[in-house]
């Protein structure tokens, strides 16, 4: 543990040099900022004593002269102060990231989603297992910037992968593989997570608008090579007439009543299909560029190491391209904005036409190809916030994964991952078609023993690291009922729910087949006795099932079933001593708790 606080603190260093080398760079950024705008105030006003100048004291075309120098010098340092802002943003919102990060460390998750809107009581474990939610696994993960990467972590959360073969082992292990490569990459991660500060991209705006864009009803004909024939001739016969009115062969007002019917007839073929085109890229206008920096950053990983085809990761040219094209389409929309230039572009050049011609070839040939890269950004996305997590937890490592039929689990000195330098380490080892009854005292343990082979779990099942000296785990299904609630708007009473939750685990294990069950006290709302023989009842009928299970309990009763079943049932507890105060050690060990701790500190109540 040392070696590993050592090495959070070398983070958490780093990052606040990172925070302090922003700062100070941001504040000589500001000073330039001021030192543009006075520039600025003080070039248009030497542009206008120019003008004044010639004007009111003498036409010297030297005054002219200034002022246009003094013109392009404005404009030059306005694109300087452009790109200077660009830069302050950029720089604000890596800073953001940073200060986040930081937060994390000080054990502050509440700027990051916490992914309430996955919150699921009906799901096998992840209501349980605190996965999402306040505080939760996924807020402790998540720096998603599109909504596709927040829902792909979260399906990743949710959809465990059971099947056992090589194959979806091997899965497990590329995706892992592409996280501890992208772990080091912490200036191309913060680029990353920086696209997302300002706001997420909207991932399903964007798809519905790429739908809308391939059901847009634009009509074909511009892309038909007879149309770019004809469009060709009558832009050779309107510049041959310009050409000859220039040297005095035809008439100027021939040549701007050509201009003038040529232009009413471009509009009037065009501004209905050009008006369908920019409603269906109205949202993709606002995203675009996001997704374009986005797919640079993920050619510059080079996850040399991945050679999966389901994560297509190694970004060519040619996966930017789409993007790149579909820009320029929206830079000429929003050009036509310019009442001028569309009247000059389009009588000189015929622009609308080539403009919807451009956006149907773009419809054609690389809609599709945009689609299927929003979905590996996502992917993408994830495996960022992944990398993230294992990243700021130097003390976490790897799981092994087992290709086996039968359910493996062998843990090394295990704690769960929100105790942090506080837990508890413990060695646990679950055999196959096993069962482990773990009682204990209130508060002693088991409650977050339990949680920690959950998570720790789902941790391994999805390549990241796990909260443990060592992991071995096979692929197999997992439900857990920890946290049963009543409903009562329902009319489902606290035992209600309970029978229910048990209804739907007997018919998880019978569609699933191998499947580890945690289960945290059985039967609660009812009498002692009852709870008892329903639960004697309920372990002995799932046992005959291809079920492996570990059950805490405060019903010591249970513990006879390792006298009557010893080849099947094991048991566990958690020890505390009583003295003067309680001491609990928070360390599990074979056989039964014999302290219990209700009346005793029920007696330091009534005592005080």
């Amino acid at each position: 543990m040392n070696n590993a606080s050592e090495k959070k603190q070398a983070i958490v260093s780093q990052y606040r040099q990172l925070v302090d080398d922003l700062n100070a760079e941001m504040i000589r950024l500001r000073r330039k900022n001021r030192f543009f705008v006075a520039s600025e105030l003080l070039t248009f006003a030497f542009i206008i004593s120019c003008l004044v100048c010639y004007t009111v004291f003498t036409a010297n075309g030297l005054w002219f002269l200034a002022a246009g120098a003094f013109l392009v010098l404005y404009i030059l340092i306005r694109r300087e102060d452009g790109k200077n802002a660009q830069l302050i943003s950029h720089k604000e919102d890596l800073l953001s990231v940073y200060e986040k990060e930081l937060s994390f460390h000080r054990g502050d998750v509440s700027c990051f989603d916490d992914g309430q809107r996955y919150v699921d009581a009906n799901h096998p474990f992840t209501f349980d297992l605190d996965i999402f939610g306040s505080d939760s696994l996924y807020q402790r993960i998540n720096r998603t910037v599109t909504t596709g990467g927040s829902d792909y972590l979260a399906h990743c959360l949710q959809h465990l992968p059971t099947n056992t073969g090589s194959s979806m082992v091997e899965q497990i292990r590329r995706r892992s593989q592409a996280v501890i490569q992208l772990a080091p990459m912490l200036p191309l991660r913060a680029e990353f997570m920086s696209h997302g500060q300002r706001g997420q991209v909207d991932t399903q705006r964007v798809r519905n608008a790429i739908k809308q864009t391939s059901s847009a009803q634009v009509p074909s004909y511009p892309s038909s090579t007879l149309a770019l024939v004809v469009a060709f001739l009558v832009l050779f016969a309107f510049w041959t007439m310009v050409v000859l009115s220039i040297i005095g062969l035809v008439p100027a007002g021939v040549v701007l009543t050509w201009g003038f019917l040529q232009m009413m007839l471009l509009l009037m073929l065009c501004s209905r299909p050009i008006r369908m085109i920019h409603q269906s890229f109205n949202t993709l206008s606002k995203t675009t560029e996001s997704y374009v920096q986005l797919l640079k950053l993920m050619a510059a990983t080079d996850l040399s190491k991945v050679d999966d085809p389901e994560l297509k990761l190694m970004v060519a040219d040619s996966a930017l391209q789409p993007f790149e094209e579909l820009k320029h389409i929206l830079d000429s929309l929003d050009r036509r904005g310019n009442l001028l230039g569309l009247v000059l572009f389009d009588t000189f050049f015929l622009s609308d036409f080539f403009l919807i011609r451009r956006f149907l070839r773009w419809r054609k040939h690389d809609l599709t190809a945009i689609d299927e890269w929003i979905g590996q950004v996502s992917v993408m996305d994830a495996l960022v916030s992944m990398a993230t997590f294992r990243y700021n937890e130097p003390a976490a490592a790897q799981a092994e994964l087992v290709d086996s039929k039968e359910l493996v689990y062998d843990a090394s000195q295990i704690w769960h991952p929100f105790l942090g330098d506080k837990a508890v380490c413990n060695d646990f080892s679950i055999k196959h078609l096993h069962y482990y009854i773990v009682t204990g005292a209130n508060m002693a343990g088991k409650s977050t023993f339990l949680r920690a082979l959950g998570v720790n779990y789902v941790l391994a099942l999805n390549g990241m690291p796990v909260f443990a000296r060592g992991l071995r785990v096979s692929l197999y299904s997992l439900f857990t009922s920890m946290r049963t609630t009543d409903n009562l708007s329902r009319g489902i009473s606290f035992f209600n729910a309970e029978l229910l939750r048990l209804r739907q685990l007997i018919e998880e294990c019978r569609r699933q087949g191998n499947t580890l069950i945690i289960l945290d006290e059985i039967l609660k709302g009812t009498n002692s006795l009852d709870k008892l023989n329903g639960s004697r009842l309920f372990l002995e009928e799932i046992s005959k099932m291809a079920v492996t299970g570990v059950v805490a309990t405060h019903d010591l009763g249970l513990s006879t079933l390792e006298d009557e079943h010893p080849d099947r049932f094991h048991n566990y507890c958690f020890e505390i001593s009583l003295s003067d105060k309680i001491t609990y050690t928070y360390k599990i060990t074979a056989g039964v708790a014999r302290n219990q701790n209700a009346t005793y500190l029920l007696k330091g109540i009534l005592k005080e």
